[in-house]
């Protein structure tokens, strides 16, 4: 049976499955091809071969330096890509709050370091009925004796036990532990609650800086930070945990990180999500610079590859320096700067082309996009622009699906997310 429309419109737009036969196990054998106009458009497309490339080039990556990863789930909350990734070599996964951990887990993920603050009744709840689980190890963070107090106490009377990182924090950043009397109040309380409050490790986010010198100082009080609570045998995992690393500046942390010895054993754990994907926008910046200066970096085969579009169609043409996409707001990140096209194509051609180079997006609309051309360009009403994106983590939760295409553009695949 035909459809005129796909499924993945449907579920896009929050109508439910039509027909078991579209789940995405099914959907290669469709015969789908994005060219082909088999898709309803706006879509998110993932490149399968750009998919794995970038997923082995960390992965090797992280291996040149003897650390673990454990991806932030939280830039595609796409239990296929958590799949992928685990299977690909990483330790875990990282996520952000109790709700993203709940369905990790709920998807088979067994290990959580879930990189914030566990706040909250229900929070507790729900982390709590997870640790039931006898396979699932999770942590969290705490950066003050008051919460640390919250956690003895909800934990304590369930007879449970938690794993926390104590996370350091700078002045003007977000969470964390700033000076020397915070880090002794926080782990007097974790000493009280000994029994119940596990301090298994130190992390960090190192992203809330701008600058590698500030970056690295930060880096190295982590590595004093550890090394001197191992000498005080304050740590109840063995290894102990010290995790970083978001990003961009995952290179730095890999590279301070590494040079750790704090006299026991002790696993590394660096948390970027966005490299799955990767982008042309603040992500293409930053692997600019760890490819010219980092010497792992330097000596891999090629470099992270954007591998996520969104295709449009041209609507209008309505001036001679305008077309209007029909994509918007709704469908792509705009926090760091527009989506740009890469693609052209009009449907009934070989492949598609590379987008001119003065094609930009000036502006979105809730539903729209205003691009600008030049009087002349060969741009047709029902040609499709496939668009590069600026930040991942803000274009994934737009969309309840995505669609996986090879070289062809043949659909292979779906991913569903859970945001």
């Amino acid at each position: 049976m035909n459809f005129p429309l796909n499924t993945i419109h449907f579920l896009n737009k929050g109508l439910g499955e039509i027909d078991s036969s579209l789940a995405p196990e099914n959907i290669a054998a469709k015969g789908w091809n994005l060219l082909h106009e088999d898709i309803s458009l706006p879509a998110a497309v993932l490149y399968q071969e750009k998919i794995a490339h970038n997923l082995q080039w960390m992965q090797g990556f992280i291996n040149a330096y003897g650390v673990n990863l454990a991806p932030h789930g939280k830039t595609t909350m796409a239990p296929r890509l958590f799949e992928m990734q685990l299977n690909g070599g990483a330790w875990g996964i990282t996520l952000a709050n109790a709700h993203q951990t709940h369905v990790a887990h709920a998807h088979g993920v067994r290990r959580v370091l879930m990189a914030n603050q566990l706040v909250g009744r229900e929070n507790m709840a729900i982390i709590s009925r997870l640790l039931e689980t006898p396979d699932f190890e999770y942590f969290c963070l705490v950066d003050s004796a008051e919460l640390v107090n919250q956690l003895g106490t909800f934990f304590s009377q369930r007879n449970q036990r938690l794993h926390v990182l104590l996370e350091l924090g700078v002045d003007g950043g977000r969470t964390g532990v700033r000076n020397d009397a915070q880090l002794a109040s926080t782990l007097a309380a974790i000493e009280t609650w000994r029994d119940t409050i596990l301090l298994s490790g130190v992390e960090l986010y190192e992203g809330v800086l701008q600058n590698e010198e500030s970056i690295r100082e930060f880096l190295q009080r982590a590595v004093a930070t550890i090394t001197q609570l191992s000498a005080q045998k304050r740590f109840q995992r063995t290894p102990a945990i010290l995790s970083g690393a978001g990003s961009a500046w995952y290179d730095v942390v890999a590279e301070e990180f590494s040079k750790a010895t704090i006299g026991a054993p002790l696993e590394i754990v660096l948390r970027p999500g966005c490299y799955l994907t990767h982008d042309t926008g603040v992500y293409r910046t930053a692997q600019t610079r760890i490819d010219a200066n980092n010497p792992v970096a330097r000596k891999m085969q090629g470099s992270l590859q954007p591998a996520l579009h969104l295709w449009a169609y041209v609507q209008s043409i309505p001036e001679k320096d305008k077309a209007i996409l029909g994509l918007g707001k709704r469908d792509a990140a705009f926090d760091n700067g527009l989506p740009s096209p890469a693609l052209h194509y009009r449907p009934g051609s070989k492949a598609p082309s590379a987008a001119p180079a003065h094609w930009e997006l000036t502006k979105l609309m809730d539903q729209h996009a205003y691009m600008m051309i030049a009087e002349g360009d060969d741009i047709r009403v029902g040609d499709m622009v496939g668009l590069d994106i600026s930040h991942p983590c803000l274009t994934f939760d737009k969309w309840r699906w995505l669609l996986v295409v090879d070289a062809e553009f043949r659909v292979v695949d779906a991913v569903q997310t859970f945001f």
